[in-house]
């Protein structure tokens, strides 16, 4: 099953990656975050569907979803004009804060083995929504974070053998780790 979930990440870096160098125009870096953006989705809905976790697939549908409400109404609440002055939709990145989520899903769910490579995806959007002159580096920082705190959020794990639970309190904070053997 890691072997599955390994080869379907690996088929979400490899195009992203060798796409991303041969152009560097502001269109082949659009174009680029397009592809990012649609790969994880297309992970994050289809290796839960592969494997026959449907619970998986709708936990993973329901935050990016989430994060994508989010992020629109943000837009339209905040007006911030794009770098490239198209519009005034700048805030948050849209883009970034689904891929994002998509990330954070498969890694709550399947663990580091498929969220690293989902994560270095997600990251490689952001930078080329700021490449491709749609975003400033804080759109992309703040759909980070509505992304990969809907996927934390609204994913559980598959595999509860380990646990890993964030805490934070008036005298700190840390991490809880709970196994079970």
């Amino acid at each position: 099953m890691r072997f599955r979930i390994a080869a379907a990440a690996l088929a979400v870096v490899v195009p992203v990656t060798c796409a991303s160098p041969a152009t560097a125009s502001p269109k082949g870096w659009a174009d680029a975050s397009d592809i990012g953006r649609d790969l994880l989705v297309g992970a994050a809905l289809g290796v839960p569907a592969i494997q026959g976790d449907w619970r998986g697939d709708l936990e993973a549908g329901g935050s990016m979803l989430v994060a994508g409400g989010t992020t629109f109404a943000l837009k339209e609440l905040i007006h911030e004009r794009r770098p490239d002055r198209s519009d005034d939709k700048s805030f948050p990145s849209g883009h970034t804060s689904v891929s994002f989520a998509a990330a954070a899903s498969l890694e709550k769910r399947y663990g580091w083995e498929a969220g690293l490579p989902a994560l270095l995806v997600a990251s490689f959007v952001g930078v080329a929504r700021v490449r491709a002159d749609k975003h400033y580096v804080h759109d992309v920082l703040a759909g980070a974070v509505i992304g990969g705190a809907s996927g934390f959020l609204l994913t559980v794990r598959h595999d509860d053998r380990v646990r890993l639970t964030p805490w934070a309190g008036s005298g700190g904070g840390g991490i809880d780790v709970a196994m079970r053997f």
